[in-house]
């Protein structure tokens, strides 16, 4: 390993000096943060999932810098990056958790969290995950770079280091994000088809599918590949086309919790909301649970392997092993317990403070490993999250925190752990790119901490903008993690859940993980309406046939499939851009005047022959030749 590391050479050696953390990238930086992570958090709260925003940053920025403005600094570009994709990883931790007090205070439990409420904790559990990390770069990215590969880190390296094609990649990023942003102002602005089209079976009483039509779907599945959004769509079918018509012909005329109407009237989607929704969030939660009990070998090999080079340095004088001093670091975690203790925006006591620095250190060194090994895609932070939501609450419990008081304090307990176990993942991925690049880890930690304060200053008006549009829980934004966590805190607490449909979603999963299938999205699709884990399952399948399409070479078939991976990724931010566009103008009252719908529209047939249009577009961008710069 040591001999490794001293045979490593960076690409741009530690005595050379380069443009890197100048106002330029910062400031681009803070506009990706903000612009990924609000795109982001509009995703997450429609499909419960969000995408990594290094490479798609890295791309743009070269885009931008290299090929606009002219400028030539690999470091200066991985700078960008590292900022910019903070964004994401922010809106990820707050969006699992946060939304879960504005639908406390839809019912009338309490008020909605303030906007500074939502950036302090964003901005407290994003800087406490960096933090935490920066003594377990050396251990982790420096001492173990042939054992642990950051899969992300190092993609994103390799698109850097191949700068040359920067421009026909960020091309396809904002083709997409263009398209997309053209799409969802068609669909969901003036409104001239709907975006969202459905039926329920007739002769199959409670049976029903749907499918939206929107760009963003299409672009999660292709991202995610053919084998999880199948697993995805399987979780769908058995939701839609098997339990909820079991409902309907076994439920009859009976009027059963937590519904009250009977079930004979309920139409598909709401056989859903009342009994699947339950089902799928006890799948979820076993899934999660199961993840991290499956990752616990793993888990305490991580924390006992970062603990041995925990703050251990090597060529400290050498300017790509300088990290910020660990007098910064102490001096920075202590200031963040007393903050989180003493402002009246974060509702925890002592105790809390130091519940969140246990946990947080604990998920924060897991999280840092587990993604070197399987990559911030698969790093289970939502089972951290519950295993930690549950032994908060059951505290809380027992020491007299009850009521609607002690659950907004465990939801925001949760939301900075949350937050810092996902902010970890990132700088991980970012610090092993850095590492490969070349570049100063300081200046890196210190571009991480602006990226956090900017999207977690943006973050809280993002949620404000589209719960006030939409409301969390409701169709166009069903919050499905914030959902399950808030249901988690309330079981605890109150034991007042449908217990019987939670167990039994507990068990599928049990049965699914049995069965050798992957739990998580089998449990994700059981959860998520049909109408959204079908237009993923098509992404999938055009991912799958060029996957298993015969190129010239496999060179040409990754590359193709690269394009494809950026397209979609502008697919996705384009759609999250214009929603919280729209989210404002609906906030503002103006919608109905850009409706065009009661004056005319295409109806069902135009959504799917736009749907089928995207595809092409999708397929065309692919296949597009590459420029040569």
């Amino acid at each position: 390993m040591n001999n490794e590391q001293q045979e490593f050479k960076p690409f741009i050696s530690a005595d050379r000096q380069m443009a890197e953390m100048t106002p330029f990238s910062v400031i681009l930086g803070i506009i990706l943060a903000i612009v990924f992570g609000a795109a982001n958090a509009y995703l997450g709260l429609r499909v419960g999932m969000t995408v990594s925003a290094s490479i798609p940053a890295a791309v743009v920025s070269m885009g931008l810098v290299r090929f606009i403005f002219h400028r030539d600094s690999i470091l200066e570009n991985n700078m960008v990056q590292t900022i910019g994709s903070a964004g994401e990883s922010v809106a990820a931790g707050a969006i699992f958790t946060l939304p879960a007090i504005f639908m406390w205070a839809s019912e009338g439990k309490t008020d909605n969290p303030s906007i500074a409420l939502i950036a302090l904790v964003c901005m407290v559990g994003g800087i406490l995950g960096i933090l935490f990390m920066i003594p377990l770069r050396n251990a982790l990215i420096v001492q173990e770079h042939g054992t642990l590969p950051y899969p992300e880190g190092t993609a994103c390296a390799e698109v850097l280091e191949a700068g040359e094609e920067g421009g026909a990649s960020a091309g396809a990023v904002f083709k997409g994000l263009g398209i997309a942003a053209a799409f969802k102002f068609i669909a969901d602005g003036i409104k001239l088809f709907p975006s969202e089209i459905d039926y329920d079976f007739k002769h199959y009483k409670g049976a029903g599918v749907g499918m939206s039509t929107l760009p963003s779907l299409i672009g999660v599945g292709f991202i995610c590949g053919p084998k999880v959004s199948s697993y995805m769509f399987a979780g769908g079918i058995l939701g839609w086309l098997v339990l909820m018509p079991l409902i309907a012909a076994l439920g009859g005329d009976n009027v059963i919790f937590p519904s009250s109407d009977p079930i004979s009237s309920l139409s598909a989607s709401g056989i859903w909301k009342n009994y699947i929704k339950y089902i799928g969030a006890g799948a979820v939660a076993a899934g999660g649970i199961i993840s991290l009990i499956k990752s616990l070998p793993m888990i305490f090999g991580a924390f006992k392997g970062a603990m041995k080079g925990y703050g251990k340095k090597v060529g400290e004088n050498i300017r790509t092993n300088k990290d910020l001093p660990v007098k910064v670091i102490i001096i920075g975690i202590v200031a963040l317990a007393l903050i989180m203790w003493v402002s009246p925006q974060i509702p925890v006591n002592l105790g809390g403070a130091i519940l969140i620095i246990i946990f947080g250190f604990f998920f924060v060194t897991v999280s840092a490993r587990m993604v070197g090994i399987v990559g911030s895609s698969n790093n289970p932070v939502s089972g951290m999250t519950i295993a930690a939501l549950l032994i908060i609450t059951a505290i809380m419990k027992a020491t007299g925190n009850v009521g609607t008081a002690g659950m907004i304090s465990a939801i925001s307990i949760g939301s900075v752990i949350c937050v810092a176990a996902a902010i970890a993942g990132d700088i991980s991925q970012d610090l092993k790119t850095g590492y490969i690049v070349g570049a100063t880890p300081y200046k890196q930690q210190v571009g991480e901490i602006v990226g956090v304060i900017a999207s977690a200053i943006a973050v809280g008006g993002v949620l404000y903008i589209l719960n006030d549009a939409w409301s969390y829980g409701s169709t166009e934004l069903p919050a499905p993690q914030a959902q399950l966590m808030k249901m988690v805190v309330e079981g605890v607490m109150n034991g007042n859940l449908p217990w019987a449909l939670i167990f039994a979603g507990v068990f599928i999963a049990i049965v699914v993980e049995i069965m050798g299938i992957p739990v998580l999205p089998f449990a994700v699709g059981l959860y998520l309406p049909m109408a959204t884990t079908l237009p993923i399952m098509i992404g999938g399948l055009v991912r799958l046939v060029f996957d298993k399409k015969k190129e010239a070479s496999e060179d040409d078939r990754k590359a193709k499939v690269n394009r494809g991976i950026l397209y979609c990724s502008g697919l996705i931010a384009g759609e999250g851009i214009v929603g919280i566009i729209l989210a404002i103008i609906a906030v503002a009252g103006a919608s109905d005047a850009i409706d065009v719908s009661k004056v005319f529209s295409i109806g069902p047939v135009g959504s799917i022959v736009f749907f089928a249009l995207l595809i092409c577009s999708l397929v065309a961008a692919m296949n597009g030749k590459k420029k040569k710069n």
